[in-house]
């Protein structure tokens, strides 16, 4: 039968002994906390403390713990506790309890700053090396559906193509133009401004007309598409990684790779150079109306001498990067969507990550085209 709970506080010289008693259960915790917490006070004047529990009748894990939070205090401030008196049967529970945060936590070690730096070095280099594995494993896997494809080119899926050169393609029109617009404008801009003052300003013209060309066009278009398709196809995979439905393609017996990243990557491919084609026209657009309103070129004239600075090269170097561009774009948005793990921060890290390798990629290639194009005369 349950009984009031009561805590005895007897103090004999240095030592202070608690006789708890009765039931100490849940039900009666308020009335365990306003005993556990009377006593708490008087633990400071005693050098040791001795608890005697065989007074009590009943226990359970609420007043097992209220006991082993007055131990516990009563060391905490270097007294020394005894608990004895513990029935057989309560002797288990008073052990589980007294187990309880008991770890503490490690230290934390002084590093030698260099080993550190070293370590972290070492670290980025594994990783980077598990980045090129996963991108030639995906390089791969694209060129055995490929092969598969052009086996069996039935096995295309024409509408998926279509569908995807839809969103990458014509729905990123709009502000591909926009973006490549205002780039050109402003570069014809500052060179007006800058040129002027040595009353070179048709000199702006060459400048806009080859770097659009050659070099900016197809980067900026590359880094936009990376942002806004590479980040899409990356979190449309991961969703699905997520959500088992690639494990269960694989499982019906169809190659997730013919199924789902062939025709992204082939759209990225057939789309990225049609975006640099109209991205550079906007961009000697935007040149042109500059040089014409702010620094007195007329259209004509503008024309003639673009005919005159730039030749066909300079549009072939930018057209060829585009297609190299998208394959590693589309190759980096796949591989990354596949690395998602079951949780909605790893979607969004991969999809972060994602982007920006795509675009640290993207301006290495670009650099690597430019020394290559150099080289050879282009």
């Amino acid at each position: 039968m349950a009984t009031a709970p009561q805590l005895s506080a007897t103090p004999t010289g240095d030592v202070l002994e608690l006789r708890p008693s009765g039931s100490w259960i849940a039900a009666n915790g308020a009335t365990l906390e306003t005993l556990s917490d009377a006593v708490m006070a008087q633990l400071d004047r005693s050098k040791t403390v001795k608890v005697d529990m065989a007074g009590i009748r009943e226990l359970d894990t609420i007043g097992a713990w209220l006991i082993e939070k007055i131990s516990r205090r009563a060391i905490s401030t270097g007294r020394r506790t005894d608990v004895v008196g513990v029935a057989d049967n309560y002797a288990g529970l008073i052990e589980e309890v007294r187990q309880v945060n008991r770890h503490s936590p490690t230290p934390p070690v002084a590093r030698n700053p260099v080993v550190a730096k070293v370590a972290d070095i070492g670290r980025s280099t594994i990783g980077a090396s598990e980045d090129v594995t996963a991108f030639l494993q995906m390089l791969g896997s694209l060129c055995v559906a490929i092969l598969g494809v052009l086996r069996r080119p039935r096995s295309l899926r024409l509408t998926s193509l279509t569908y995807q050169l839809y969103r990458v393609g014509w729905q990123a029109i709009p502000i591909v133009v926009l973006i490549t617009f205002l780039i050109g404008a402003i570069i014809a801009q500052q060179g007006i401004f800058h040129f002027r003052k040595f009353g070179a300003d048709s000199y702006v013209v060459d400048m806009v007309g080859i770097r659009v060309l050659r070099e900016l066009g197809v980067l900026i278009v590359a880094i936009m598409v990376a942002g806004r398709s590479g980040s899409a196809y990356t979190a449309e995979l991961g969703s699905m990684q997520m959500r088992e439905e690639i494990d269960a393609l694989s499982t019906m017996g169809l190659d997730p790779v013919e199924v789902l990243m062939l025709p992204r990557v082939v759209a990225l491919v057939c789309a990225l150079p049609i975006l640099t084609f109209i991205g550079s026209m906007a961009a000697l657009y935007g040149g042109g109306l500059v040089a014409w309103f702010y620094g007195g070129m007329g259209p004509a004239i503008f024309i003639a001498r673009l005919h005159e600075a730039v030749s066909v090269t300079s549009f072939e170097v930018g057209m060829i990067k585009a297609p190299f561009m998208a394959l590693v774009i589309g190759i980096v948005a796949c591989s990354e969507g596949l690395r998602v793990k079951g949780s909605a921060e790893s979607l969004g890290k991969q999809t972060t990550t994602s982007v920006v390798k795509s675009i640290f990629l993207v301006i290495v290639l670009d650099g690597l085209f430019a020394v290559f194009f150099a080289s050879i005369g282009m």
